[in-house]
């Protein structure tokens, strides 16, 4: 099987993420001087935006080097790294916001995302933000057969495989209020993304604070 840093990387240059910022829920809770972490930036795509709007203080991190190549040389000016392992290279309470953007579907098991979460709330400063965007399970036939073959394979319902080999989940709301549960809830949104290959899936937006 193909691992998922292999393949994130050799779909860099290929790939265009489709789950959008919403600023009108983002700058209600973050100050244009706040130190903004993207974990799982890809080709740095939010950070740019967020620059976009008189963000100065941005930090993005990938696994993929391939992925931080192509941020670098779409905007030089903002610092992205990338790294080994779950490890952030920034000390305790050192943030202000930290954004997931469709980050925790590509990490299937739920002690590797219980990992990504606490690793965060690690570099949040207290009352820091988070920002998730992700995907939620969907009811159609098409989906209800990869989740019926992920299931005997992972183990997970909604966790399933792409032709091309990347291994990606939709999470239930139970999953979700796991994740958020440490944070005081500010914002939640169900809404409908399109997927980077185009189709549409059920989706949330959600931003947390530090308690």
């Amino acid at each position: 099987m193909i691992k998922q840093n292999d393949y994130w990387n050799e779909v860099a240059n290929k790939k265009e993420f489709t789950t959008p910022f919403q600023p009108e829920l983002f700058h209600p809770h973050v100050n244009r001087d706040a130190a903004i972490l993207d974990y799982g930036c890809g080709y740095g795509r939010t950070l740019i935006e967020l620059r976009g709007y008189d963000y100065k203080n941005l930090h993005g991190v990938d696994f993929s080097e391939e992925m931080i190549k192509r941020a670098k040389s779409n905007d030089s000016e903002i610092d992205f790294q990338a790294i080994q392992s779950g490890k952030l290279p920034f000390p305790n309470h050192s943030l202000d916001a930290v954004l997931l953007f469709a980050v925790l579907t590509c990490v299937y098991k739920n002690e590797e995302q219980n990992a990504i979460l606490n690793e965060i709330k690690r570099v949040l400063k207290p009352e820091g933000i988070i920002y998730i965007n992700d995907f939620l399970l969907n009811n159609d036939e098409r989906n209800k057969v990869r989740y019926k073959e992920g299931i005997a394979k992972y183990h997970t319902y909604g966790v399933f495989e792409l032709p091309d080999g990347a291994i990606l989940r939709h999470h239930s709301e139970e999953r979700v209020k796991e994740w958020t549960n440490q944070f005081e809830e500010l914002e939640y949104r169900e809404v409908v993304y399109t997927t980077m290959n185009g189709n549409r899936s059920n989706g949330l937006v959600y931003i947390g604070k530090v308690k």
